[in-house]
């Protein structure tokens, strides 16, 4: 993993209790951590959903793969839509 070093730089906090980390972090989600009074650690984080957990299990991981796999081997096809569509219970087309 690279790492990058930068000098300190010295942020406002605003009235609100806000402070800015710049353009590059808009929209990203952190962790903050205060070790102690005064000092916090910000780190950026990927936060999963609980009803999205699932899908970084090892079983979905498998089962996901292996429907890629079958996908990328298998030209789309419309000659069963019909019966496909009847058997899920959908009108004909």
């Amino acid at each position: 993993m690279a790492r990058t070093t930068r000098a300190p730089a010295v942020k406002l906090v605003g009235a609100n209790g806000q402070i800015s980390l710049g353009k590059q972090y808009a929209g990203r989600q952190v962790l903050v951590e205060e070790r102690e009074p005064g000092l916090w650690i910000v780190r950026t984080a990927t936060v999963i959903p609980d009803n999205e957990r699932w899908l970084h299990e090892p079983k979905a991981a498998t089962a996901l793969e292996a429907a890629m796999a079958w996908s990328a081997s298998h030209a789309p096809d419309d000659a069963d839509v019909d019966d496909t569509l009847s058997r899920l219970g959908h009108a004909e087309r």
